[in-house]
């Protein structure tokens, strides 16, 4: 009953403010209003509407009120129920509010396509209460759609033109052109969209499979990497034991040997001791009977005396004590760098072993277009890095051809690649200033980032393949040190940051090597491309000259060995320090005051020959002072250019230059004719004429 008669009170109710009406009037279309609504209403809106069937009036119409209204609304004033102002969920952020409530918005419940409005449930009565408005289509509440042009519902479907657009627009810029309900026109799409759904579907089961095949590929991955490391752990503890086990014997060994000989020894020692006590006793008997003053006491028992002839010696024996276990301490040594130069080679073949483990792509993920740069566990690509190249630089895949790229990088246009070598590269790359800015810093080690034709401040005598370390930062300025260039200034823009493992491949430039570096062939390189010669893989030897990528070397096993850059690396004193051999050419280091053994006779210039190497102690032949003693980490090679000894070894056959006049130590029975041989780094030469002739390196020359 209560809900009949708030309908009953609902028609006398303004619709604007949903309360009883308050001076009513009523419009031209014949609904009735609040003068106060309505003329608010028409302010706001300026189209001069009715609120509830949208009929327009052109001018806006006076209003004059409705006595017969104004009369039942005092009589109803006491009848008011209280339901009609029912507290209405207000709207929130992305609601459709109610387009009739003032003041405080009201989330809308339903949308009329007729009058496109939409309305919360009191201003939504009307629809259920007059039946001109029941026959209105209700929606749940929406956005109404309307065209921006003619504010009409977008009801059709221009399907030449695929818009929405209104029934005026078929009579304007649409006319013509092929068109539907939106309601048919959404029932063909959605059939389409279904099909697409189901496609999707598919796709993602054969996603799900694909990812359930990774997921136990990356199990089965794991659970490998697991056993590796377990059989790695047990294979290193059992050798860790086994090495103990063995060294405990050999200590247990030479224990036992060593009481052995000390038993030995103790009889020897006892035997001597005794013996030395008779002879003692003898030689008091001796002594006595000298002293006597009785001739005749002395005479008659002269004869009795004891005679060394008659003492019998007891067999010699004799020990070396002070080398007695020095062959086994030489062994152990030469057993512990036999074992460590093995452990690493077969360390370092089980590390590429790993490295190798890469997830192989298919071709057809990498394709033209695609930005692309070298795996960093490559160290040497197939086809070589090529200029500018590295593993920071990024190019884009001109061709594919079967296992094969061409890619053109910043710098190097059409480089060729491996695809198993090359990497996809996603996300941008953002070399901005600012961005380098804060990632270079000093003491980093930078250089000229290879898409700079020409720095700001020009090169100077650095280049692309330069590498140096930063000193200074001034917001965009900075001062890098250059081994060619010290003090360089340059802008951080124009500069990249040089990583450890890009350092490896910076050392393919002149610039890296000097003449009197120390460098060996690295151990990645099975077979140097002008051969090996008598150089192995733990050969060290001086640079003697650079050739644009050819380096001419000093080893100690053959002199004047020539090699590629790309095959060599340099070695720090650190790891010089115990590489000398007997016959190098060696002198103190300038950094020396004084050797630890003192000078002698030699001095920073003294030049001199490796006779041994002991540990840390290291003998040298020099022609000041023969047998020197000093110690391995004061000590440095000499490259050939520093001396004239390193033309020649004990062996070589020499002559006297023909532009020596008179040698320095005269000419002996030797002359320009004269072939000998080198027999000491003096130099000393055995002539035919003339053995052990002294003569100066400078005057010296060697035989064909």
């Amino acid at each position: 009953m209560a809900e009949s008669k708030l309908r009953d009170l609902d028609q006398y109710s303004c619709s604007i403010c949903l309360d009883l009406m308050k001076n009513p009037v009523t419009i031209p279309c014949g609904h009735s209003y609040c003068m106060s609504c309505i003329s608010s209403y028409w302010d706001m809106d300026k189209r001069n509407n009715c609120p509830q069937c949208r009929q327009n009036f052109g001018s806006r119409p006076v209003l004059n009120k409705n006595t017969m209204l104004a009369d039942i609304m005092e009589k109803l004033k006491d009848t008011k129920p209280q339901a009609a102002s029912l507290a209405q969920p207000e709207a929130e952020a992305g609601d459709v509010e109610c387009d009739f409530c003032t003041g405080r918005k009201v989330r809308a419940v339903k949308s009329c396509l007729e009058c496109r409005a939409s309305y919360c449930e009191i201003h939504l009565q009307p629809h259920y209460d007059f039946p001109v408005l029941m026959r209105h289509k209700l929606v749940n509440a929406t956005f109404m759609p309307v065209c921006q042009k003619h504010d009409k519902l977008l009801e059709v479907f221009c399907q030449t033109d695929q818009k929405c657009i209104c029934v005026l627009c078929l009579m304007d810029e649409h006319k013509g052109h092929d068109t539907v309900s939106c309601a048919k026109e959404r029932d063909e799409k959605q059939v389409k969209l279904e099909v697409d759904k189901s496609k999707f579907e598919e796709k993602c089961k054969e996603k799900e499979k694909e990812l359930y095949t990774l997921q136990k590929a990356i199990e089965s991955h794991v659970q490998s990497a697991h056993r590796a490391v377990e059989d790695t752990e047990k294979a290193f503890s059992e050798s860790v034991t086994f090495i103990k086990k063995r060294r405990s014997e050999i200590i247990e060994r030479i224990r036992a040997q060593e009481k052995a000989d000390l038993d030995r020894l103790g009889d020897l020692r006892k035997q001597l001791e005794l013996e030395i006590a008779t002879l003692r006793g003898q030689g008091n008997v001796l002594d006595k009977l000298l002293q006597t003053e009785d001739n005749i006491h002395f005479l008659q028992n002269f004869e009795n005396m004891p005679n060394p002839a008659g003492v019998q010696d007891s067999p010699s024996q004799s020990l070396e004590l002070d080398a007695s276990f020095g062959n086994v301490s030489k062994r152990v040594s030469d057993f512990k760098e036999r074992l460590e130069e093995v452990s690493k080679q077969e360390a370092d073949k089980i590390l590429e072993s790993v490295s190798d483990l890469l997830i192989k792509s298919s071709p057809d993920q990498i394709k033209i277009g695609d930005r692309v740069r070298v795996k960093s566990s490559v160290k040497t690509p197939r086809f070589n890095w090529g200029s500018h190249v590295t593993h920071k630089s990024v190019g884009e895949v001109k061709a594919v051809h079967g296992e094969t790229l061409i890619v053109s990088f910043p710098g190097h246009e059409n480089w060729k690649g491996d695809l198993s070598e090359m990497e996809l590269v996603t996300g941008g790359i953002k070399p901005e200033a600012s961005t380098q800015k804060r990632s270079i810093k000093v003491g980093d080690r930078v250089r000229v980032k290879p898409s700079v034709d020409t720095p700001k401040h020009k090169w100077g005598r650095v280049s692309h393949q330069s590498v140096g370390v930063v000193k200074a930062l001034d917001g965009e300025a900075m001062t890098v040190d250059f081994t060619e260039h010290p003090g360089w200034k340059g802008i951080v823009s124009e500069m990249e940051v040089v990583s450890a493992d890009d350092v490896s491949g910076v050392l393919t430039g002149n610039n890296s090597f000097h003449i009197g570096d120390k460098v060996r062939v690295k151990s990645t390189v099975v077979t140097p491309k002008h051969q090996w010669g008598g150089v192995t893989h733990k050969s060290v030897g001086v640079v003697t000259d650079i050739k644009e990528d050819t380096v001419i070397v000093d080893f100690p096993e053959c002199k004047g060995w020539k090699g590629i850059i790309s095959e060599m690396e340099l070695l720090s004193s650190k790891d010089t320090e115990e590489c000398f051999r007997v016959g190098d050419r060696v002198r103190v280091k300038a950094s020396v005051s004084t050797p630890k053994n003192g000078w002698g006779s030699a001095s920073h210039k003294s030049v001199g020959v490796v006779t041994a190497v002991k540990g840390k102690i290291i003998a040298v032949d020099f022609p000041e002072h023969k047998s020197w003693n000093g110690i391995v980490s004061e000590m440095e090679l000499v490259p050939s250019a520093d001396s004239e000894y390193c033309k020649f070894k004990p062996g070589d056959r020499v002559r006297v230059k023909a532009s020596v006049r008179t040698p320095k130590y005269n000419w002996g029975s030797v002359s320009h004719e004269s072939v000998g041989t080198i027999k000491a780094l003096k130099v000393v030469v055995d002539f035919p004429e003339q053995s052990d002739w002294a003569g100066n390196p400078s005057e010296m020359e060697l035989c064909s």
